[in-house]
């Protein structure tokens, strides 16, 4: 079998971190077999669709680098061939009209509702010839659902699941402005576009037992349901923003990296073994939907926090700097000149040991290229006012102006004379210079950052700090 998978959004929102998962799994499903990853943009409710939220959902799936194979398909511009559908299973006796008038329909439900009874349409038209159908009632279409024996679902997820057919009454096809459902439109596109297994989280099980009539009435033949559990938050309950249910989007904001994403959403209920770093050619190569868990997965802003960590570390250096030099020169207000890019990807190998978010490396990043004088954080500030500082900066000015060669080796060989001849441990050294050289009291290896400023710009700042705090 020629796999197909396909993510189905409605665009009424953002890619939240559910779809997200979603689209994951369906994709590595058509990877891992060789096959295709499509997708359909379910947009039949049109008073809540929106264009702002086509966008946000293509743009989540390019940034999670999840590309699909054809284009993508819009729900709403095949109305008409899931009307024509609902008409040909009318036509074979496989649906009928029903003339039921909302009042009608409101009575049943409130007499069944005062009987402790299940709220279902009670198929008073099933039957009925349309010469009965009272005048100025525009009908809807109902499938003639089986009303004995079960339903059956061969989930590779959840197992095989029955209902009975007397739970499920005759759903609607086509609303009475001749409109499809939802219901309908799924079945029908998932058909005509060749999707071989439907992925799907389990808020969409009860919906399966009805489009798996609809799928036998129409004579076509089922694809393969996997209903994955849903994302809980940390404690347990639904996920919500509370717990970090933002858009794909709000992540690359973040500073999260799309790889760190795939890999994070991928633990979310499917595992192999205690590997939790697993790249996306792995991935692929191991992608089963049959791994998948029963239980809710549990998100955890944390872990992902750290995953993201180790994928910074790992990651081109070149590549880091191009997500930084948008963030530093909107922060510095100032466009990068070529130095200051070349000092940025010289320092990133040691930036990025520190960071776990593309913001935090940015933000670590930023003393290399501020404008002088550097503004100070309190904590340094406070630092560089101390006498002793002062008289240290001073005194190092002098011979930092002859060193040679200026290294991290030597510097740190120099400070440590210093430090041994003033009878001062080497952090009263290194932390002044630290203070002074980046404006704050944590930094890269302080003798490193010297090197890589070189010495005019390292001197520079001294004088600078040396300068505010004679002032």
């Amino acid at each position: 079998m020629n796999v197909v998978t396909r993510f189905a959004p409605s665009p009424t929102g953002f890619l939240h971190i559910g779809g997200a998962r979603t689209a994951l799994f369906n994709w590595l499903y058509a990877r891992h077999n060789g096959g295709k990853f499509l997708v359909r943009i379910e947009d039949t409710d049109r008073a809540r669709s929106t264009q702002d939220a086509v966008d946000a959902i293509f743009d989540g799936l390019s940034w999670l680098g999840l590309n699909w194979d054809e284009e993508p398909v819009f729900q709403f511009s095949k109305a008409q061939r899931h009307a024509e559908v609902a008409r040909t299973l009318v036509e074979q006796g496989k649906a009928y009209y029903c003339y039921c008038s909302p009042e009608e329909l409101s009575a049943m439900r409130d007499e069944q509702k005062a009987a402790g009874l299940p709220m279902r349409y009670d198929g008073r038209w099933r039957d009925r010839p349309a010469t009965d159908a009272p005048a100025g009632i525009k009908p809807v279409v109902r499938l003639k659902a089986p009303q004995n024996g079960e339903t059956v679902l061969s989930d590779l997820v959840q197992g095989e699941v029955r209902v009975a057919n007397a739970q499920l009454d005759d759903m609607v096809l086509l609303r009475a402005d001749g409109t499809p459902t939802y219901m309908l439109s799924v079945v029908v596109d998932d058909h005509d576009m060749g999707i071989t297994h439907v992925i799907r989280g389990d808020d969409h099980l009860t919906n399966t037992f009805r489009q798996i009539q609809l799928y036998h009435a129409c004579g076509w033949d089922l694809p393969v349901f996997s209903h994955i559990p849903l994302i809980h938050g940390p404690d347990g309950a639904k996920l919500s923003k509370r717990h970090g249910a933002l858009g794909a989007e709000a992540y690359r904001d973040m500073g999260f990296l799309p790889e760190a994403m795939r890999n994070y959403l991928l633990r979310l209920g499917w595992g192999r073994g205690d590997e939790e770093i697993i790249s996306t050619q792995q991935a692929i190569e191991w992608f089963d939907i049959a791994d998948v868990g029963r239980a809710p997965s549990r998100f955890d802003m944390a872990k992902l926090t750290n995953l993201n960590g180790v994928y910074l570390r790992q990651a081109d250096d070149a590549r880091l700097c191009d997500l930084i030099i948008p963030l530093l020169e909107k922060e510095t207000r100032q466009s990068l000149d070529n130095k200051a890019k070349d000092l940025l990807l010289r320092a990133m190998d040691s930036l990025k040991q520190r960071a776990k978010t593309v913001n935090e490396l940015a933000q670590s990043a930023r003393f290399y290229v501020q404008p002088r004088p550097l503004a100070l954080e309190e904590k340094a500030a406070r630092q560089l006012d101390d006498n002793g500082a002062r008289q240290v900066l001073e005194d190092l000015i002098v011979r930092l102006d002859s060193a040679e060669p200026f290294s991290r080796d030597a510097l740190e060989e120099l400070a440590r004379v210093y430090s041994e001849e003033k009878l001062l441990k080497l952090g009263k050294v290194a932390q002044p210079l630290r203070a002074a050289l980046s404006g704050s009291t944590v930094s890269p290896p302080i003798f490193e950052v010297m090197e890589l400023l070189g010495k005019q710009e390292s001197l520079a700042r001294l004088r600078d700090a040396l300068n505010r705090a004679i002032a």
